[in-house]
């Protein structure tokens, strides 16, 4: 009957390896946790020389100690970077690092980051798939015709399965909200990008490149004003592509989190609150007191569950040796 118990206290031990409750700032009442599941960081591959949690194609490299170039500076290329699984989080954050990079004065063309039905097909759109359904963010560095646009450019676009991007427009025609980001290419300092979403409620979009740990709000939709509904079951990618023109595309790490509301908290006076912070949504480790308790319960359950494994099989040995008589 120590079987049992003993499981039950492996069981137990094991929750000192999941992932720790963080605290939103500026907001006690909504929480995080790290999705291992949809980050990435160095050195990116394990031992097979694969990753556990995404897919990579195309002309995609990866330098292990990094990044993940999904696009050379070279003509004609295309790369891509999806998630294996897909993001099913109501609420979440996900904040990329990513460089734009070349040797050329002329560039293109750009990036794309993806929460679609599709995944990890390649095509004409920042190198993937056209026709998508869910959201599109183009981070386009080449103008081709939109006049009073300052460029590179960053825009958000819903997509709904049936309607093609506005290639000839630079998106002018599907364009959800977006801003113009000049410096976003070629900068001196970490360049990070973290969208926001609270399911129904709001989509938000900063980025980091004018200074390091300071946030400049690109846009924030919010519902029902406009459609944000991202699908319910929906993979994160990024994409690249150059064509005569062309750029290093690179991934440097992916940071995702699934946020929720306790306490009786509401999602959307946290959506209403950030629109006014441009340092939002950031998230802080949650000051938890008596941590070195709870190390040395834990450490006491270890050594308690080593005690219950070895008086288990002591009785199961005995039970055996009696039964033989």
């Amino acid at each position: 009957m120590m079987l049992p118990r003993l499981s039950t206290l492996l069981y137990l031990a094991g929750l000192a390896s999941v992932p720790a409750v963080t605290a939103y700032e500026g907001d006690d009442n909504v929480k995080s946790i790290p999705l291992r599941t949809h980050s990435l960081a160095p050195p990116y591959l394990d031992s097979d020389f694969q990753s556990r949690w995404f897919d990579f194609g195309g002309d995609t490299i990866i330098r292990a100690d990094q990044y993940v170039r999904l696009t050379s500076d070279r003509p004609s290329q295309q790369g891509w970077l999806f998630s294996r699984v897909p993001l099913t989080a109501t609420n979440w954050e996900i904040e990329v690092e990513f460089k734009i990079h070349g040797n050329g004065n002329l560039h293109g063309d750009g990036f794309a980051m993806w929460l679609t039905k599709q995944r990890a097909q390649q095509g004409p759109v920042f190198g993937s798939t056209d026709n998508f359904e869910g959201l599109g963010i183009f981070f386009d560095t080449y103008k081709n015709n939109r006049p009073g646009t300052s460029f590179p450019y960053v825009m958000a676009m819903m997509g709904d399965g049936q309607t093609t991007y506005d290639q000839a427009h630079d998106g002018k025609a599907n364009e959800l909200d977006g801003c113009s980001a000049r410096g976003l290419r070629g900068a001196s300092i970490p360049t990070k990008a973290r969208l926001t979403y609270f399911q129904d409620k709001s989509l938000t979009l900063d980025l980091q490149y004018k200074s390091e740990d300071k946030w400049t709000n690109c846009f924030t939709v919010n519902a029902p004003d406009r459609n944000i509904a991202i699908p319910s079951v929906a993979y994160l990618g990024f994409s690249a592509e150059t064509g005569e023109l062309s750029d290093n595309h690179d991934i440097v790490s992916v940071k995702s989190q699934n946020l929720y509301s306790v306490g009786g908290g509401s999602t959307s006076n946290r959506a209403s609150q950030s629109t006014s912070n441009n340092s939002r949504g950031r998230v802080k480790p949650q000051k938890q007191q008596g941590s070195w308790g709870w190390f040395l319960f834990k450490i006491v359950l270890f050594f308690g569950a080593i005690a219950g494994a070895y008086v288990g099989f002591t009785m199961y040995r005995a039970k055996q040796r009696y039964s033989r008589f």
